[in-house]
């Protein structure tokens, strides 16, 4: 019998020290130190990171970022942020450039596998689809046969794209162009037919860089699953937990109605769950080794997910992208958050 219990005792010590030692991670670490989360973004897609004349930041993927740097530091401004092409991304997250990287990028399995990452959620459910000038006179992507295409290389769309015209016995020329921003000019600019990424930027091109919006129609396929969110290197489980619920307390916030508006008032809320997520009720804070108003802190500065789609790409946005798959759960999309508890 006390060799059970020795047994058991060296059993628990050893589950401590691997917890322990999963939970002390050097990018956190780095991160403190340094004063500022460096966090990699997109060159510039409009409503999701963009940067204004004065060199400010704003979107649905810098809302993360932001997120991120509330629940650490307690404000949302210490970030820096920087811009990275599709080709740069993945090198720059493993080389250690940026802790995080936020930029459009899409969930599969070998990103999350052979390149050494972990990806820490969805914040924007995409897919694939087609952006034409409507003089083209097209109705359907499946009217494209022999199109020239205006693609960014190293991306899922690249090969989307392939696959979507092998599959339907269709041929096309493509026009492969790095810097997305030169995608787009040689579009407009009438150098391929046909301008294809997720649907989200196609409605970001459409609504931001087309001299003329109206011209321009967006074809109603979607031709694959684009889940986007964020991503940070393997090998620290805390960094990664940070991040992940930092988006995720911004769900739950939304869920249970908690606003930039109204969290202070919330605060004073008798709902055992909502004093749980502010951390009127401690522990939550504890668990991630932040502050324990660390939700408090996101929701205040950032707003809840709901208030950062409408104001980054929704209703109150030049995009006006309906919440359609980003919906809450409970409002029938696929936006669901595990419990804060």
């Amino acid at each position: 019998m006390l060799n059970k219990f020795l047994a058991a005792g060296i059993a628990v010590a050893t589950l401590a020290s691997v917890a322990t030692a999963a939970y002390a991670g050097k990018e956190l670490d780095a991160i403190k130190a340094r004063g500022q989360l460096i966090c990699g973004v997109n060159t510039g897609v409009a409503g999701f990171a963009a940067a204004d004349s004065q060199g400010k930041w704003t979107g649905l993927d810098v809302d993360v970022c932001r997120a991120v740097a509330a629940a650490i530091f307690g404000d949302a401004e210490k970030v820096k942020y920087v811009p990275l092409t599709a080709q740069q991304r993945f090198t720059a997250l493993q080389s250690g450039e940026v802790d995080l990287l936020v930029r459009t990028t899409t969930y599969t399995l070998t990103r999350d596998t052979a390149l050494g990452f972990d990806f820490t959620g969805v914040n924007y459910y995409d897919g694939q689809g087609f952006m034409v000038n409507k003089k083209l006179g097209v109705k359907s992507a499946k009217e494209l046969n022999g199109a020239t295409v205006c693609v960014q290389p190293g991306t899922t769309t690249e090969l989307n794209l392939a696959d979507y015209f092998r599959a339907n016995k269709m041929t096309f020329k493509p026009v492969v162009i790095e810097k997305v921003e030169e995608v787009r000019a040689a579009f407009f600019a009438g150098r391929c037919d046909v301008f294809t990424t997720d649907a989200s930027g196609l409605y970001a091109t459409r609504a931001a860089n087309s001299p003329k919006p109206e011209d321009y129609i967006i074809l109603p396929e979607i031709i694959s699953k684009e889940p986007l969110g964020p991503v940070v290197r393997h090998g620290d489980n805390q960094f990664a937990d940070i991040v992940r619920w930092a988006f995720y307390a911004m769900l739950e916030a939304e869920e249970y109605g908690i606003t930039s508006k109204n969290v202070d008032e919330m605060m004073k809320s008798d709902n055992p769950t909502i004093k749980r997520i502010l951390g009127v009720t401690p522990g939550m804070g504890k668990a991630l080794g932040v502050d324990e108003k660390w939700v408090y802190n996101i929701i205040k500065q950032v707003g809840n997910y709901g208030e950062s789609f409408d104001r980054n790409v929704g209703a109150g946005s030049p995009l006006k992208i309906t919440r359609g798959q980003n919906e809450l759960w409970t409002k029938g999309g696929l936006q669901y958050a595990p419990p804060i508890r």
